[in-house]
């Protein structure tokens, strides 16, 4: 294959070219993708003003395609457009009908405080249809979602309070059975070493016809620091249907577990109770018998029971 060898000035001539065809492709694209384009984008749909005497159930996605008055540059880079709130329609119309039609009026309140160059010009679907049954109300009990992490020897030391303890949730009847609790957002702490005591928000729902009252609770998780206690606490014998004479050796077990210092003095045996069944001997042929804490107090924790078998003689 021949090798067509340029001099000097047919390469600068042929660099100019090149150059200059590069610079005419560039202004092109630049000048075309300057130039007003409408454009399609998916938009996710909320509600306002939504009937508060009748439930309601959308029949279509809650997402449409919206045609937006932009440039090619805006359509090139939809994707990373920061502005992907949702649009709000308006529901005023569903008190006498089954649908809503989003015509120039609910385009007007939708395209407030956009930009003129970056306005919606049409939705589609254009026409909102919705399923509607009559509106009831349900109390439902607060589940608290929780992510708190403690300091070395502290931990929960009481009872979680949320308050209000039940919410009420509004909507169709059939929804309504579905639920049987609501739960809050994430409640976040680490290192925690103290009682915390704050308001967390409610899960919004997700469905145009669910309304959720209150929105927010208040949450009291008491936190205290924990330290190691010793007691002895006697064995009760069960399961001696044949009222055999038995010694157990020892009588007594030494439990260590971890309670908050707050209760530390308060708790003592009799909130303990520890047994071991005979009736492993008598059906397994056990020849010690395994103790087992039946009542211990609440938010303490066992470290250690000794011993964890005790022996036994019976006089028949």
């Amino acid at each position: 294959m021949a090798i067509v060898k340029l001099s000097a000035t047919e390469r600068r001539r042929l660099s100019v070219f090149f150059t200059c065809l590069s610079l005419a492709i560039i202004a092109w694209i630049f000048t075309t993708l300057s130039d007003p384009l409408p454009y399609r984008v998916k938009k996710v749909l909320t509600f306002k003003n939504a009937p508060q005497r009748r439930a309601f159930h959308s029949l279509q996605p809650d997402t449409v395609d919206a045609t937006i008055q932009g440039t090619g540059w805006q359509m090139l880079f939809s994707r990373l457009n920061s502005d992907n709130k949702p649009l709000t329609v308006d529901l005023r119309s569903l008190e006498t009908r089954n649908y809503v039609v989003i015509d120039s009026m609910q385009l007007k309140q939708i395209n407030i405080g956009k930009d003129p160059a970056n306005r919606i010009l049409s939705i589609d679907p254009d026409t909102l249809y919705f399923d509607f049954s009559n509106r009831l109300i349900k109390k439902v009990p607060v589940q608290l979602t929780m992510g708190v992490s403690y300091q070395k020897q502290f931990a929960v030391s009481g009872n979680i309070t949320v308050r209000p303890a039940y919410v009420t949730v509004s909507g169709p009847i059939e929804r309504l059975k579905q639920i049987t609790s609501w739960k809050t957002d994430s409640l976040k702490f680490s290192d925690v070493n103290e009682t915390i005591n704050t308001r967390v928000n409610l899960k919004p729902s997700n469905e145009g016809n669910l309304n959720v009252y209150p929105r927010s609770v208040q949450a009291i998780i008491p936190v205290d620091e924990f330290t190691e206690k010793t007691l002895e606490i006697p064995v009760k014998l069960i399961n001696n249907n044949n009222y055999y004479t038995v010694k157990v050796f020892p009588q007594k077990i030494k439990v260590t577990f971890t309670t908050s210092l707050s209760r530390y003095a308060d708790i003592d045996e009799d909130l303990f109770e520890a047994v071991a069944d005979l009736n492993l001997w008598r059906d397994k042929g056990y020849t010690a018998l395994p103790v087992k804490l039946i009542h211990m107090p609440p938010f303490c924790k066992i470290v250690k029971i000794a011993p964890a078998n005790i022996d036994f003689y019976i006089k028949k």
